[in-house]
């Protein structure tokens, strides 16, 4: 298959996707309920809705008008990959099908995935690929699931900073790219409307907070006021019908309390003050600034640990789980990355 080929094949891949998607409501024998009903079985933190959430999410990465962003990676370099190279891709499980945009790079490259699934999000994403098989059966020889990477040509691994210490270590002859932990921030200007705070709500709540462009560190202006921000988080009350999640609050709130540690809550959610982006699930961290410039040099000089930025002189409140197709995780352009190997 052509690159143009290619792509055609994988936004009538998309189509078809959102066909299932739009079927879940009322048909129990969806193949797509059953994978969803499967993964949270596997995974409490992969509830109905997020899952879903995420497979719209990939819908909109396989619109034609999404896809073409990466055929014009192919254009600038005016060429197909040098040969076909098999490609070990180690994806996580955070969220679900966090690792379907490697996948898709690599579908559109024309190289072979030897994928190595997240034992937390081993369901869905061989679900949707059995939907491409079934419509291109020439895609099958270009995915494989393995139980461990062997025979690969290159690596794209996606982890902790702990497990990118064993990633560098084993996958060091490859040509490689090694993904390690990224935290996401908002910076707040002490004007935003209640329709702002509830955006960024989602950017805080959606997946629960697992994901690396979920916001877990605040910017606020000096002498901010929480009390709107915390008026308008209460549309996402039912957090608090999560128990996996609530567990995680009542067990920090403790922990907060027995150590003396000041903190601000709303019952289900935790704003403590504090310098780390990484934050446990249920807590968000924040700073005050004085002055923006020099917030936007201290922002500068960590953008290696940040992974989006919402707010002022950032992504727009609301947005921070609906990246686009070219948004790659660590700034690095996989298209080109794997066309050049």
């Amino acid at each position: 298959m052509t690159v143009q080929q290619r792509i055609l094949a994988l936004s009538k891949w998309g189509s078809a996707l959102q066909v299932l998607i739009d079927d879940l409501p009322d048909n129990h024998e969806n193949p797509l309920f059953k994978s969803i009903v499967q993964a949270k079985n596997k995974n409490a933190w992969f509830a109905k809705s997020n899952s879903i959430k995420a497979l719209k999410e990939i819908c909109n990465l396989l619109e034609s008008s999404s896809l073409s962003k990466l055929l014009k990676v192919y254009i600038e370099l005016e060429k197909e990959p040098n040969e076909t190279k098999v490609i070990g891709v180690v994806m996580a499980g955070n969220i679900p099908l966090v690792g379907f945009h490697d996948l898709l790079c690599v579908l559109v490259s024309g190289h072979k995935a030897k994928v190595r699934l997240s034992s937390d999000d081993s369901v869905l994403i061989p679900a949707i690929t059995e939907i491409l098989f079934e419509m291109y059966p020439e895609f099958r020889n270009q995915v494989e699931y393995v139980n461990q990477l062997s025979g690969m040509d290159a690596v794209i691994a996606t982890g902790s900073n702990n497990t990118a210490r064993y990633f560098d270590y084993y996958f060091g002859k490859y040509p490689s790219l090694i993904r390690k932990n990224r935290n996401s921030v908002a910076v707040l200007g002490g004007h935003e409307s209640d329709e702002d705070l509830k955006k960024l709500g989602h950017d805080i709540f959606d997946y629960f907070g697992l994901g690396c462009r979920n916001v877990s560190k605040l910017y606020v202006p000096e002498g901010y006021s929480f009390n709107q921000f915390f008026g308008a988080l209460e549309v996402f009350s039912t957090m608090m019908e999560h128990n996996k999640y609530m567990n995680n609050y009542d067990y920090h709130r403790a922990l907060f309390l027995l150590d003396g540690i000041p903190f601000l809550t709303n019952n289900f959610l935790i704003v403590r003050e504090n310098e780390a982006y990484a934050t446990p699930v249920s807590v968000v961290h924040y700073e005050y600034y004085t002055n923006l410039n020099d917030l936007e040099l201290k922002l500068a000089s960590d953008s290696e640990l940040i992974q989006c930025r919402i707010g002022v002189n950032g992504l727009p409140f609301g947005s921070s789980q609906q990246p686009d197709i070219l948004d790659y995780a660590d700034g690095v352009d996989t298209m080109q990355w794997l066309l050049t190997l």
